[in-house]
């Protein structure tokens, strides 16, 4: 099945690839890395109801989980990841799943991606319910692990979103949304950590930020919600705060300890002259969205 998947396809301007000199090689991947966008932007309706779908989820108390093998597991870890500090959510509200375990993330664990049973046994241990939403992701987008785990999802009533580089693909076949971006053939034949891995982690940043955007997590383009876990990030809460309302650095530098270091609560009090808790019952009375609080 392979030799039908674009993905799989021979480059024809890289058809002498080892006789290239470095320069030469470089142009040529650069050329090819930037039709990843373009081949996004075909799937940007797709990618819309998806990030409408997660933001329903969340909403209800769902959560969001990426499922993958090898690069495309790495990617939706990646993601999941950096949710917490960015947007102060709780771990478990985006998780990442990668065939074979974490240890999978810098070790590659042979046949794990080809354990069917491994992708709903996976999702039964983070009690995968169907008020979650799964995003499968397969470059190739017929990985068994994925499709397991898609059609358990699909079993128990979760809303699936599939994510490939090939049309028609299995995965997309299965999920109740389909984003599928055709990058091409790629500048080593088969290698999907190329442009088949940028355009996956184009689509993770745009489902977790977009989605993180649609429940509150974001005041204009400030990420208001971010947790200042070290002195960098203590030092952007305040510059968030200097930007969002116009005041100066110290002033910042009080909220922030006065709002216990939210900067999203720091904002409130200073916009609307309010105690932290008067600007805490505001933001719950506006889900979380500054600008309605204010």
């Amino acid at each position: 099945m392979l030799e039908h998947l674009t993905t799989e396809c021979r480059n024809e301007e890289t058809m002498r690839l080892d006789q290239m000199d470095a320069l030469s090689l470089l142009e040529v991947m650069n050329k090819e890395d930037m039709k990843v966008a373009h081949a996004v932007k075909q799937e940007l309706p797709s990618i819309a109801k998806a990030v409408e779908t997660i933001v329903a989820a969340f909403k209800n108390g769902g959560r969001l989980i990426y499922m993958g093998a090898g690069t495309s597991g790495r990617i939706g870890l990646l993601d999941a990841v950096e949710c917490p500090p960015t947007f102060n959510t709780p771990p478990e509200e985006v998780i990442g799943l990668i065939a074979g375990g974490d240890q999978a993330f810098i070790k590659a664990v042979e046949g794990a991606e080809d354990d069917r049973e491994l992708g709903k046994r996976d999702l039964q241990e983070i009690q995968f319910t169907n008020k979650d939403i799964l995003v499968g992701l397969a470059a190739s987008g017929r990985t068994p692990y994925v499709l397991s785990g898609l059609e358990y999802a699909k079993h128990i009533g979760a809303g699936t979103i599939a994510v490939s580089c090939n049309k028609n693909s299995a995965v997309g076949k299965i999920a109740d949304i389909a984003i599928e971006v055709v990058t091409g053939p790629e500048v080593l034949t088969g290698s999907t950590r190329l442009k088949a891995g940028t355009a996956q982690k184009l689509i993770c940043n745009m489902l977790s930020t977009a989605s993180m955007v649609g429940i509150g997590k974001v005041y204009g383009n400030l990420m208001v919600d971010l947790q200042p876990t070290n002195e960098k990030l203590i030092e952007r809460s305040k510059r968030i705060i200097m930007e969002a309302t116009g005041c100066q650095y110290e002033l910042a530098e009080a909220y922030l300890n006065k709002a216990n270091g939210q900067a999203k609560v720091a904002i409130v009090m200073i916009l609307t002259n309010e105690s932290y808790d008067q600007a805490m019952k505001r933001l719950e009375e506006a889900s979380g969205f500054v600008r309605n609080a204010i």
